[in-house]
């Protein structure tokens, strides 16, 4: 008989990817997934440090698997509960005082030892495992079992060496590590036979990858780029997160060079004031950053840019968020994540002088005024165009499915139904801040289509 398992996934594409992969290490153990927590023999919350008072939310989250673990105890029934991610990696010992009920803690680069952790769990130990361990987890990993969908996700480079003042990651996901090319291939065509024909590529400084290439030296990641282009049915190819410390020139071209690279990129730049971006240790500045933006429209003229950005980060002036504004207005973006600086603990940012929350509330109203301005434009410019779209999941409504342009944007497509997992082409009918809406350009033809993405 299987027993089940849920996973609760928080935060970033990364996270969605090691809960996936822990999926396939507890398969061979018996271990099938559920829909939710209730009906599980083994709950794990995967966390994200990122995000404001994300250990609250773990703490609430536990709170209710409590009372669902004493009820099941009273039946006579087991149910277990781990903390995997971030949050675990940082506040493990916590989290096992906090909540003597959870059963494991480990860390994101410890869950290919769950099999092992699980066995001293049963056995009324309580495990942590929050090692950065020489020998790397993605050398362990079984086959995936799941089947990816059109779109899949693939790690190729895990932590951060840049030790940004804000910033958990290198202290939470270790230093950069960057997969073989060939384990990267080598999953990318597992993934393509399975049925994707989009992959994107995960890593927290994605573009610094440096992994062993098949000629025995390191490859950057346009050469991995320009060798998963050769993967036949393998159709578009996206990277996030990237660091514009690390926009190499061979990237950039490649931009340019390789079609099933799409014109898109994801590269935050927190700020636009240089005195900012110093306290940040950033170490590059708004003039650089334009510079790799324009560089790249230069070399691709339908290139488009998302950003991400903190309001009031420690001692941020008016003049400092100005800047900011400035350089939004000069960008001009197709998307954008924003926040209001907070506190992580054990980081340098934590310890410097506090900008109040009034004010922090105040300019991110502004900085998202102008960012959802500037997303709604790009979308309106795309009314009456046409463009490619990849066919992902049902839409609001009956016979409606819900796909990627090649910038991200979600496009709700009527009359498609029978298309799902399919690139077809669509013409744009509406718009908003947040999406596309269109219909096919040649509805009911599926012949052709189907063979695209199989």
């Amino acid at each position: 008989m299987s027993k089940k398992l849920y996973i609760k996934t928080y935060g970033c594409q990364m996270n969605a990817y090691d809960s996936t992969r822990m999926g396939d290490v507890l398969a061979p153990l018996g271990y099938a997934p559920v829909e939710g927590p209730l009906e599980a023999d083994l709950v794990i919350l995967n966390t994200c440090h990122i995000r404001e008072k994300a250990e609250e939310k773990v703490y609430g989250e536990l709170g209710r698997m409590r009372v669902e673990k004493e009820r099941r105890a009273k039946l006579g029934q087991k149910m277990m509960i781990a903390v995997a991610g971030c949050v675990a990696q940082a506040e493990g010992e916590e989290i096992i005082k906090r909540a003597p009920f959870v059963d494991m803690v480990f860390g994101p680069q410890s869950y290919h030892k769950l099999p092992e952790l699980l066995e001293k769990a049963a056995a009324r130990e309580k495990p942590v495992e929050l090692e950065f361990p020489q020998v790397q987890k993605f050398d362990f990993l079984p086959e995936e079992t799941a089947t990816p969908g059109s779109a899949a996700f693939l790690a190729v480079q895990e932590g951060c060496d840049k030790f940004c003042t804000f910033c958990v990651v290198p202290y939470t996901r270790g230093a950069e590590y960057s997969r073989a090319a060939a384990d990267v291939l080598r999953e990318a065509r597992q993934l393509v036979d399975k049925g994707a024909c989009e992959i994107m590529l995960l890593g927290q400084n994605v573009n610094a990858y440096h992994g062993a290439g098949a000629d025995g030296e390191s490859w950057s990641l346009a050469q991995l780029i320009r060798a998963l282009a050769e993967i036949p049915g393998l159709k578009r190819i996206r990277y996030t997160t990237s660091h514009p410390r690390d926009m190499r020139e061979d990237l950039m071209e490649a931009h340019a060079q390789v079609p099933q690279l799409m014109p898109y990129l994801h590269l935050p730049v927190q700020s636009g004031s240089d005195r900012v971006l110093k306290a940040m240790n950033r170490k590059h500045t708004a003039a650089e950053y334009i510079v790799i933006i324009e560089s790249m429209r230069g070399s691709r003229a339908d290139m488009a840019f998302s950003g991400d950005f903190i309001v009031g980060f420690p001692g941020e002036t008016e003049a400092d968020f100005e800047d900011t504004m400035a350089l939004v207005r000069h960008v001009g973006y197709a998307g954008a994540y924003s926040f209001k600086y907070s506190p992580r603990p054990g980081t340098p940012a934590a310890e410097m002088e506090q900008v109040p929350e009034a004010v922090k509330d105040a300019r991110l109203q502004r900085l998202q005024a102008l960012l959802v301005s500037q997303a709604k434009a790009f979308n309106e410019s795309w009314v009456g165009r046409e463009m490619e779209v990849l066919l992902e999941r049902d839409g609001k409504y009956e016979g409606q499915l819900v796909g990627r342009s090649p910038y991200m944007q979600a496009v709700h497509v009527r009359d498609s139904a029978q298309l799902r997992g399919q690139m077809v082409r669509v013409k744009i009918t509406g718009a908003s801040a947040s999406s596309l809406t269109g219909e096919l350009v040649i509805p009911g033809l599926s012949g052709d289509l189907e063979r695209e993405c199989a």
